[in-house]
């Protein structure tokens, strides 16, 4: 597809920062397992954090093929930045934009595209993953306030996080009737990170359980009405989706660009092995398999911005762009030989943080289940 100036732009505005401000860096964050809270700051700063939110609340304004556009420009440079920019992004400012009061986004929304402060949503709890109506938070009405107990599992940000968007049941009676969502400060007292998770990737943002110990959250804090919480948390999975697919196909072509330079002055048999056929024929597979997945992903968000259904194509292109990601990924490793099991190489760290996006919104499994519901919809 032909990108608009404003598609363009916001893409080389977000590949400019990732080569500036994060991939000199991210194999020392990802050492250290964790980047500095600066650099999603001046994230926000470069417009990063509110892409497709209106700039009455401090966005860019632009549409949602340039947000997916500037996510797999920052997945490039680093996987675990990429997914703590797009919770920010979507479902929170999303969420927020859409079914906020005016002083929650006054309060809140304008925080998030500033970078001033950091969203994580809390669906996912240690018992439940892509059965998200099994939840089993609590959330009672106690006068002016709702008092939350429960335990949430795999929150991206959740130490980092200034806010948080939270899913609980306020009528256990009422079944996927009785949840609601919540957007409040995570320094809310009852805000307890149980534990920071050790990950295979992903190091560079914190991936945490977090308890809600009779959390008191204030009744302006409810997002949209109450009962309603599951659809607002579940209204942007597509969306979700799309930019997982993304965020693989950056990761992808990060392990291409590593490999193809890696295979240019490697040298074998008197030449440099990009030169032998089964090198260059491996090269040649994985641009024709990213180039597929990046076509995938901007053919659903295309459909998003047109307001168009595009649940089927967001789940095509995630399965596809998740396994092209692992299989590509594996490919540079191969192209390094001994050296690509080594973390001096970028190709192990991308291998392991690639790994995850076959999981999370929704493993390959569950992408299969959606896409072969939605067969009936073809045209064949």
């Amino acid at each position: 597809m032909q990108l608009s100036e404003e598609q363009r732009q916001i893409r080389d505005t977000a590949r400019a920062f990732a080569a500036r401000e994060i991939a000199p860096f991210a194999a020392e964050w990802d050492r250290a397992e964790g980047a500095p809270r600066a650099v999603l700051q001046k994230m926000g700063a470069a417009g990063l954090m509110g892409v497709t939110i209106d700039p009455a609340w401090g966005g860019a304004g632009a549409d949602f093929t340039a947000y997916v556009l500037a996510i797999e420009e920052i997945s490039a440079a680093d996987g675990g930045l990429s997914n703590m920019m797009a919770a920010n992004n979507s479902p929170v400012a999303a969420a927020l934009q859409e079914y906020g009061t005016d002083w929650q986004k006054q309060h809140y929304l304008t925080r998030l595209t500033s970078g001033e402060w950091i969203g994580c949503i809390h669906l996912t709890e240690p018992h439940t993953g892509s059965d998200a109506a099994a939840i089993r938070t609590r959330a009672v009405r106690d006068g002016a306030d709702y008092v939350l107990d429960g335990h949430k599992a795999f929150i991206t940000a959740g130490s980092t996080a200034d806010l948080a968007m939270i899913v609980a049941v306020t009528d256990p009676a009422a079944g996927k009737r009785g949840i609601t969502t919540f957007i409040t400060p995570t320094a809310n007292p009852g805000y307890k990170v149980l534990r920071k998770e050790r990950k295979l990737g992903h190091r560079t943002n914190d991936t945490c359980q977090v308890v809600f110990d009779t959390m008191r959250v204030p009744a302006r804090d409810v997002l949209g009405e109450p009962g309603r919480g599951l659809g607002i948390a579940l209204a942007n999975l597509s969306s979700v989706r799309i930019g997982v697919a993304a965020q693989a196909t950056g990761g992808a072509r990060a392990a291409l660009k590593a490999a193809r330079a890696y295979a240019a002055e490697r040298q074998s048999f008197g030449k440099p092995i990009v030169e032998h056929q089964a090198v260059a024929f491996m090269l040649a597979d994985m641009a024709t398999q990213i180039e597929a997945a990046r076509q995938l992903y901007l053919h659903a968000a295309q459909l998003k911005d047109r307001g168009l259904p595009c649940a089927r194509e967001a789940s095509m292109a995630k399965l596809f762009a998740s396994e092209m990601a692992e299989r590509v990924a594996s490919k540079a490793i191969q192209i390094h030989g001994g050296y690509g099991f080594l973390n001096d190489y970028p190709v192990e760290k991308i291998y392991r943080d690639v790994r995850v996006y076959q999981i999370y919104e929704g493993t390959s499994e569950v992408q299969k289940i959606v896409i072969s519901r939605l067969l009936g919809e073809l045209d064949l």
